[in-house]
């Protein structure tokens, strides 16, 4: 019987850090366990017929923020490769060829989040929900803030410009969280290179 040999070459993967700024604010909302809770308990029949609890401002503002296992505030790392992701087709990429050729490294490997540096304030809203039923949101917004994205990327799909173009692009139109100019008329979310932010 004969034997085959196999040479296997290493992928040649690379990490960069990229510093960005926020544009415009970031709103943030996560999804509480309550919330979760609340819709288990519809589909699995133990919900009950009962009055809305009295709406906390405060609560709902400290529910909304995303906490890492060690008690800092951060977005998830998946919201920043989305936007990247989809930020490839402005570029002339393709979107499921990039999607495996890189990934954004958690600053906590629990929560899987990107830390947030700046302070959040609490931001009411009101929204349209089911039926086109009014409600009042209230959620932490930061005016002021900053991310180190930690990119991860196969050297061999991606070039390291490319990689800067795709964050670039990601910030200028797609953006993160809620509110973002993806997802309609506001512009909520953007951001740009922080060393890029003296030149425009």
């Amino acid at each position: 019987m004969s034997k085959t040999t196999v040479t296997v070459q290493e992928l040649d993967i690379r990490t960069v850090v990229i510093p960005i700024k926020g544009r415009s604010p970031l709103i943030v909302n996560q999804f509480s366990n309550k919330a979760q809770q609340m819709i288990l308990d519809g589909q699995t029949g133990k919900a009950k017929n009962k009055k809305h609890d009295l709406k906390v401002p405060e609560n709902d503002y400290q529910n909304s923020k995303h906490i890492s296992a060690q008690g800092w505030e951060g977005f998830p790392a998946a919201g920043f490769k989305g936007a990247m992701i989809r930020a490839a087709k402005a570029l002339g990429m393709v979107m499921t060829d990039v999607r495996t050729a890189f990934f954004i490294q958690a600053d906590d490997e629990l929560t899987q989040l990107v830390r947030i540096h700046g302070d959040s304030r609490m931001r009411q809203d009101m929204v349209r929900v089911g039926m086109g039923q009014a409600d009042i949101r209230f959620r932490a917004e930061y005016p002021e803030w900053e991310v180190n994205l930690i990119v991860e990327f196969n050297a061999g799909v991606l070039s390291v410009d490319q990689v800067y173009q795709l964050v670039k692009a990601a910030g200028y139109g797609s953006g993160i969280g809620e509110m973002r100019p993806e997802k309609g008329k506001f512009n909520y979310g953007r951001f740009v290179l922080a060393q890029e932010i003296k030149t425009e």
